[in-house]
C-alpha cells in the first residue's frame, strides 16, 4: 500500500517566526526529512550566509528533539504532529485520493454522515459542500430534473435547493418563472 504514495509525502514553506525574515522550508519524503533554510537580514555579518539544509531519515528524526523544536517553533505544533504520524507511517489514504473519486464515495453516505465527514478536514469541508456533490445527491433522490430545477440550482446552489424543502422549491419556480414572463412582456 505504501507503494500508492507519492515520493515527496508534504511539504511547507514559511518564515520564521517575528522578528525573524529567514525563510524555511520542510519536505518530508518517503524515506527522510529535508529542512531547509535561508537567512534574510541586512545586517553585514548575515549577508555572506549560505543557505542550511538538515537531511535526516525518519527514525533519526524521532530522536532528534533540536530539529523538533525548530519545525514546532517555525511551522507550529499541529505541524510537528502530523511529521512525527508521516515518520511512524500513519498515512492518510483517503486523504491522497481524487477529489472526482472522494465524491463518488461521499455520494453514498447517509446525510448525518456527510456532516461528520466535513468537520475532519478543509478538503472534506470544501467536497461536503462542493455544489459537484449536490447535484449528484439530488440526481440520485428526484425522479427527473426539470430545465427550472436547473436554473434554479444554478441561482442557488445545489446543497441549498437538495435542503430547501418542496414547498419553498416551488414557490421559488413559480417566482422565476412570474420574472420571466414579465420581463419577456416588458420587451415585447
Amino acid at each position: 500500500m505504501a507503494s500508492w504514495l507519492p515520493e515527496t509525502l508534504f511539504e511547507i514553506v514559511g518564515q520564521g517566526p517575528a522578528p525573524s525574515k529567514d525563510y524555511y522550508q520542510l519536505l518530508i519524503t518517503r524515506t527522510q526529512i529535508i529542512f531547509r533554510w535561508w537567512k534574510i537580514s541586512l545586517r553585514s555579518e548575515f549577508r555572506s550566509a549560505k543557505p542550511g539544509e538538515t537531511k535526516e531519515s525518519h527514525e533519526d528524526f524521532l530522536d532528534n528533539s533540536h530539529l523538533q523544536v525548530q519545525v514546532a517553533v517555525v511551522f507550529g505544533a499541529k505541524i510537528l504532529d502530523y511529521v512525527f504520524n508521516l515518520c511512524e507511517g500513519k498515512f492518510d489514504y483517503l486523504e491522497r485520493l481524487s477529489d472526482k473519486l472522494l465524491l463518488k464515495i461521499i455520494c453514498y453516505l447517509d446525510l448525518e454522515d456527510i456532516a461528520s465527514l466535513s468537520q475532519t478536514s478543509s478538503k472534506f469541508e470544501k467536497l461536503c459542500k462542493s455544489d459537484l456533490l449536490w447535484e449528484q445527491i439530488v440526481q440520485s433522490t428526484c425522479d427527473t430534473i426539470t430545465p427550472d430545477m436547473r436554473a434554479l440550482a444554478k441561482n442557488m446552489g445545489w446543497r441549498q435547493m437538495f435542503l430547501t424543502n418542496n414547498i419553498q422549491l416551488q414557490r421559488q419556480i413559480r417566482k422565476k418563472e412570474q420574472r420571466q414572463k414579465k420581463q419577456a412582456e416588458e420587451l415585447a
